[in-house]
């Protein structure tokens, strides 16, 4: 569809509790849309965010939510097509579209974007490669999945020229079943990692690699790739980017790597190196391996974009993270609780190694709820 509702247009969102889907509606809400929206399971944080936007949440789906018809229905990609509101929306004759190509219309437009995608720490590195941008004076637009705990929301319409972005390869819609990235009008990509997820939709490594494939070959010629080097597959799609492809990580001496590595006070600390080459010690409040991968990621991508590094130590060293990364919940008796998103295998491995480093000494009992496809 061309025609997009005028400011003060009633768009309607079926499943906005999601995170994403909440947060495109306070998105749609700040550009002055009345924004409705409904969904089977209403609970905080989503609900009580919507809530505090004035944002009224009807409870479960049906038909007569529509009866105020909306000019634009955004439907979830959890909705399936004989979803009730669904069904109306077809009957009826109500423009729709899907949480991807929203972002394309309402958010991206014509501006320049960094895309993070791979399998592992998309929403934390989104979230810091806007921090950084953002202290750096650039006033990026961003859409994280998550709650960063820097800024207000996981959304941010900012200038005009930069949007930051979490490159989801899950489906977009029951219409549409190509990965959401797609849709994001890649200028610059940050490929964290590559590894068999989202069983439910895909058959087997190859075939999520295909999604991964395609992304690559729509980057631009005069754009960048900035891939970890420490993943098979994700060095094997690299190779279908048309554009220039820079490697971080181990094991590649000609792109960027962490060196020097070492938990202190709370901290990570580790020596960013180009080409052999160290540009000092950097300090994140991100625990772990992989997280110091995903600050490597952003730091070796920030300097491509000309940012200086005094300016990126500053920045890494004052984010704090996202929340259900790691976030301390609170202590009782000497119990710390520790609330994490991570459900692979590797996320799980990789979450564990780094509360044991950043808490050495305390005894840990790890919690797990095999919520996820991949993870039963």
């Amino acid at each position: 569809m061309n025609d997009l509702p005028g400011r003060g247009g009633h768009i309607h969102l079926i499943a906005i509790c999601g995170v994403g889907m909440a947060s495109l509606a306070g998105l749609l809400h700040s550009h002055g849309y009345r924004v409705t929206g409904s969904d089977q399971n209403v609970y905080p944080p989503m609900s009580t965010f919507l809530e505090r936007l004035g944002i009224p949440v009807l409870s479960g789906f049906r038909e007569e939510h529509l009866k105020e018809r909306p000019q634009l229905v955004v439907i979830g990609n959890a909705v399936s097509r004989n979803n009730p509101e669904v069904e109306a929306v077809l009957r009826v004759g109500i423009p729709y579209i899907s949480f991807p190509q929203a972002l394309g219309r309402f958010l991206i437009g014509s501006k320049r974007s960094i895309v993070i995608a791979g399998t592992h720490g998309k929403t934390t590195t989104t979230a810091l490669m806007a921090w950084v941008l953002n202290q750096a004076g650039w006033e990026p637009s961003f859409f994280i999945g998550g709650m960063p705990v820097d800024f207000d929301s996981g959304f941010h319409r900012g200038g005009e020229e930069w949007v930051v972005l979490e490159g989801d390869e899950y489906d977009s819609a029951f219409f549409d079943k190509g990965p959401k990235f797609l849709h994001y009008k890649p200028e610059k990509v940050i490929l964290t990692s590559l590894e068999f997820d989202h069983a439910d939709i895909y058959r087997d490594l190859e075939h999520l690699k295909g999604a991964f494939q395609r992304l690559m070959e729509i980057i631009p010629p005069a754009g960048m790739l900035l891939a970890c080097n420490e993943y098979g597959a994700a060095r094997e799609v690299a190779t279908f980017a048309r554009c220039p492809v820079m490697f971080y990580g181990g094991g590649d001496p000609s792109g960027w790597e962490a060196r020097n590595l070492r938990v202190q006070s709370g901290q990570s600390v580790f020596e960013p190196c180009f080409k052999g080459r160290s540009e000092g010690m950097v300090r994140t409040q991100l625990l772990g391996r992989h997280n110091v991968s995903n600050a490597l990621a952003v730091y070796a991508m920030s300097r491509e974009l000309g940012i200086e590094a005094e300016i990126l130590k500053d920045s890494l060293a004052t984010f704090l993270g996202v929340k259900r990364r790691q976030e301390v919940k609170g202590e009782v008796r000497g119990i710390t609780v520790i609330d994490d998103f991570a459900h692979h295998p590797t996320a799980v491995r990789g979450t564990i190694e780094a509360v044991r480093a950043g808490y050495p000494g305390r005894r840990l009992w790890a919690i797990f709820e095999p919520r996820s496809n991949t993870s039963r």
